[in-house]
């Protein structure tokens, strides 16, 4: 399984990167992509949006079903992913090369209670069984 030693993670199946400008991008793991099947549909939150942490702000729909994806911290919505949501299928051929949004923090230390890759793996693999 793939999981970028360099992002953050969370239980919710995110994957989050720490961006030079202090913002974060976000989008759905390979672990996710891989359960829900074949993308149809993404829908990302709107820029502006201000949101807590955990709160739900986008969907990803595929042939299968649709999941909410969560906000892994809080802050103000900076970029929505346009291409993602024109070409939902990207999320299944790169989830980690196709972010769905970008937010700016408002407490950058909340980036420190997400999983590191190891934490992660545990994480997918307790799933399993």
């Amino acid at each position: 399984m793939n999981i970028p030693a360099e992002l953050k993670y969370t239980k919710s199946h995110e994957w989050v990167r720490l961006e030079a400008d202090g913002t974060v991008s976000v989008g759905i793991t390979h672990h996710a992509q891989d359960l829900l099947g074949d993308m149809v549909f993404v829908e990302n939150p709107t820029v502006g949006r201000q949101l807590a942490q955990n709160e739900e702000c986008a969907v990803v729909e595929s042939v299968k079903a649709a999941s909410d994806v969560y906000a892994p911290v809080a802050g103000e919505v900076v970029a929505a992913n346009d291409a993602v949501e024109s070409a939902p299928e990207s999320l299944n051929k790169d989830p980690y090369g196709n972010w769905m949004f970008r937010l700016r923090p408002a407490d950058p230390a909340q980036l420190d209670g997400l999983l590191d890759a190891a934490g992660y793996q545990a994480l997918v693999e307790s799933e399993a069984h």
